[in-house]
């Protein structure tokens, strides 16, 4: 192959080979690579959300059949909710990409995504393709599909609305279209600068029986996933139930199944199956040119591989990378060299890694890294060790040669210097070597689909080729060069912090690249409900050494103190407070955002500091904007003390707080063993009856707290499971019913009822500006105790009124509201406040 040739198949594989850690290297992990490198097929599996996808069937297709297997969720699950803590949007849809990505490393499959944003139910294909902007969304497919090249794409759902979901409807309408569109050199002809078109050979329908919905039928094609794997000693079904069970944001903890199960397809596109997925595609070596013989040889390795002494192998595969160059198919190139390199690795016992001396870095300053790396193997030499910030093509070029072209190395070391280790080192069996190289912190760590805003239903990505990833594909990493026998392979790293936790053992985690300081506002929201001013609180963080100033952005209505504040001599990992105050500057000051604007080294920065940390994922980094909402509200209260029972997870309390209601936590002591009559109300968070099984105790006590007066306010639960049938002192049922138009007429049944008049009075106004949806999880079968109060419904549905009941029950008053103020109060919706605010205040 020509040396441009080669460096171009090397290119390609580093812009895709990305591992966190070094990969296993067992005896089961050897055979599968084997297996997995006699075969070249793929299969893309396409749908709407986190969990749509079947795992128990990408994991047949991943690690029994051995095609390379793909996932494309069109969204990340942005609208959904939050079993596991109060992250909503798009932070919810960061966890839930980890979910994912947690997912497939169980059960083997790639994960890639759209940019469509999941902006909560839809009822519809044609709500949800105008949403969505059909066309953007099509064209992503289809440029995932002409990267991955699937000879099969499965749908989850069909076309004709049995998905239940409008983006269950609309993913398999994406699916149809891309199948042609991706084919079709017309179609989206800017991504051909790029990649090829690409013609699947068969879209099919995994038809499902859910519930009550049994789309499967005798005469479809079917296959058993439910076999067993004696090298991986478990059943599919096992291994799906690992891989969903990362869905923790879900609650989709599954059992594990054993033994034999039917998967059903349906022929959407293309030649139906007879006998087997893959029938009319050759998924064996003859597909390129030169194949055969590569398969014989990959034959005879395999029939001598020594279970003994893996490396015994190793000089045969590193011969084999050389053919495999010359396969002339460039998709299967890059897919096959970086198999064989990974199977080297695997045999030699090859362990390689680099990790960063800290966690986070500012953006421009100088990394510390050390690159480890241990052989089990002998023979084999370490060339160098670089850096990303090698990026000279020529360095590279002269990296990726047989010869390692000293020349050209030379010439562009005054370049890359301090972030190359040339070591032309033969590594010593077993022996650990560390090298300690730099590199410099690049462009911040902004999830590349939030670094813009973006509108309703789908995100800006302005770069194509970012388009489908799962994460940042520019993390820091090391690329190790070696060389057995004359001939070269590379193995890619993504530079890690590392640490031990003394619970918990080696712990690894991204690597951050953060602005030069951050200024995180405390509060979210800041009503302002007379023309008092208001203490606002800025958190700053400094990651490097640091001097300037922080100050508000000013904005007409408003008056802001002091101007600005200097700050100097900030070193990094320094962390400090500073106030301003800001006045409506008269009563009509309209809702704006506030804006923090930090100035250091000439530049100006925006730009806060997130962190999510749960156990079963990476921590999350991210940098949110500095800004919070001010938001001017015509608003009484009545009482002042609330009682909030935590529920799946929402920030309603602090909401309350923030228009100044006196907020208490209450645990299962305090409901039990306290006078609850010292609170004014008492509200229940989203889902409460769903995720808390101590309410079944604790409820005798809550309605004792109604009938002597108290003011309970249960917020929406979901029909199944609940902890207990009766939520209030009479009967009513939670139904999968909701109002999804956010800007649904909403009429007033009983206009007259203390909720829409007490403390606040309640005007249609007062429903303008609401996000998402009205509100979800209706309830119906309503005991006629209870005083139903408004009216709402979606486009040709029939009105319900099942979104807020209210009754009197002794000398207190029950509440249960399905609307959705969990979403509306962090959103600073006024209305939502004041009916929010009535719905706390009794009248007495």
């Amino acid at each position: 192959m020509k040396r441009t040739q080669l460096l171009a198949a090397f290119l390609l594989i580093c812009s895709t080979a990305f591992s966190q850690t070094a990969p296993p290297a067992d005896l089961v992990t050897i055979q599968q690579s084997f297996k997995k490198l006699n075969v070249l097929g793929s299969v893309l599996y396409m749908a709407a959300h986190p969990d749509d996808e079947n795992t128990r069937l990408l994991a047949y297709l991943a690690q029994e059949k051995h095609y390379r297997t793909g996932y494309l969720s069109l969204t990340r699950g942005d609208g959904g909710q939050n079993l596991i803590g109060n992250e909503q949007s798009e932070i919810l849809g960061l966890i839930r990409t980890q979910e994912l990505l947690a997912a497939r490393r169980v059960d083997g499959a790639e994960q890639f995504f759209s940019r469509a944003n999941d902006f909560g139910f839809s009822k519809g294909p044609e709500e949800t393709l105008k949403i969505w902007d059909h066309e953007k969304v099509l064209g992503d497919a289809v440029w995932v599909i002409r990267k991955f090249r699937p000879d099969v794409i499965i749908c989850r759902f069909p076309t004709t609305g049995e998905g239940g979901h409008g983006h269950h409807t609309s993913s398999a309408i994406i699916a149809q279209e891309a199948f042609a569109a991706a084919a079709d050199s017309k179609r989206f002809p800017e991504q051909l600068k790029y990649v090829q078109t690409w013609q699947v050979k068969r879209l099919l329908w995994n038809t499902f029986n859910f519930g009550s919905t049994n789309t499967t039928a005798a005469n479809q094609f079917k296959i058993d996933v439910g076999v067993y794997n004696p090298i991986l000693g478990k059943g599919y079904g096992e291994v799906a139930a690992d891989s969903r069970s990362n869905h923790k944001t879900q609650g989709f903890g599954s059992a594990k199944q054993r033994g034999s199960s039917f998967e059903y397809f349906k022929t959407i596109l293309g030649d139906a199956p007879v006998n087997d997925l893959m029938d009319g595609v050759n998924t064996t070596w003859s597909r390129v040119k030169g194949g055969e013989a590569i398969a014989n040889e990959l034959a005879g390795i395999k029939k001598n591989f020594d279970l003994e002494h893996p490396e015994k192998s190793v000089p045969e595969l590193v011969d084999l990378i050389g053919k495999v160059q010359f396969i002339g198919d460039v998709y299967w190139l890059e897919q096959k060299t970086k198999e064989v390199t990974n199977l080297i690795a695997e045999c030699a016992g090859l362990w390689a890694e680099a990790y960063a001396s800290e966690p986070i870095y500012a953006k421009g300053d100088t990394m510390k890294i050390s690159a480890q790396l241990i052989s089990r193997s002998k023979r084999i030499i370490l060339r160098s060790i670089t850096t990303d910030a090698v990026s000279n093509a020529s360095a590279i070029y002269a990296l990726s040669t047989a010869k390692y072209d000293a020349a050209a190395l030379e010439k562009e070391k005054k370049a890359w210097t301090s972030f190359s280790s040339e070591r032309n080192s033969l590594l010593e069996a077993n022996q650990m070597q560390t090298v300690n190289l730099k590199d410099l912190a690049g462009e911040v760590s902004q999830p590349y689909w939030l670094v813009t805003p973006h509108q309703l239903g789908t995100y800006n990505i302005s770069d194509q080729r970012l388009v489908g990833n799962p994460e940042n594909p520019n993390a820091p990493w090391a690329l190790f060069a070696f060389e057995l026998d004359g001939k070269p392979f590379f193995i890619q790293r993504t530079i890690m912090y590392k640490y031990v936790d003394q619970a918990k053992g080696e712990i690894y985690q991204p690597v951050v690249i953060a602005p030069p300081v951050t200024a995180n506002i405390i509060s979210k929201d800041y009503v302002f409900s007379s023309k008092q001013p208001q203490t606002i609180q800025i958190k700053l963080q400094s990651f490097t050494k640091a001097n300037g100033s922080i100050s508000l952005k000013p904005m007409d209505g408003w008056k802001i103190s002091p101007e600005k504040i200097d700050f100097t001599d900030k070193t990094k990992g320094t962390e400090w407070t500073e106030t301003f105050t800001v006045t409506p500057t008269d009563s009509k000051s309209r809702n704006s955002v506030l804006q923090a604007v930090v100035s250091t080294g000439g530049k100006e920065w925006s730009m806060g500091l997130q962190r999510i940390t749960y156990d079963h994922i990476p921590t999350i980094t991210l940098f949110p904007p500095a800004e919070a909402k001010l938001i001017n509200i015509d608003l009484k209260i009545a009482g002042k003390k609330i009682g909030y029972i935590a529920g799946a997870g929402d920030v309603v309390s602090e909401a309350l707080t923030q228009v100044g209601y006196d907020v208490h936590q209450l645990t299962e002591s305090d409901i039990m063993n306290t006078d609850l009559s010292v609170y004014d109300a008492i509200v229940t968070g989203v889902r409460a009856y769903n995720t808390n099984p101590r309410l079944v105790v604790e409820q005798p006590k809550l309605m004792e707290y109604v009938k002597n007066g108290g003011n309970f306010v249960v917020q929406y639960n979901v029909p199944q499971p609940l902890v207990l049938n009766n939520i209030g002192p009479y009967p009513f049922r939670v139904v999968n019913q909701r109002v999804t138009d956010e800007e649904a007429k909403v009429t007033f049944i009983d206009p007259q009822h203390p909720a829409l008049n007490y403390p606040n009075k309640i005007t249609q106004a007062d429903f303008d500006g609401w996000i998402q949806e009205r509100g979800l999880y209706f309830v119906n079968n309503i005991d006629s105790h209870y005083k139903t109060i408004l009216n709402m419904n979606d486009p040709g549905e029939a009105s319900n009124p099942g979104s807020l009941i209210v009754t009197d029950y002794g000398k207190g008053r029950f509440v249960y509201t399905s609307l959705d103020f969990f979403r509306e109060l962090p959103a600073g919706v006024p209305g939502a406040y004041r009916l929010f605010v009535n719905l706390l205040s009794k009248p007495r």
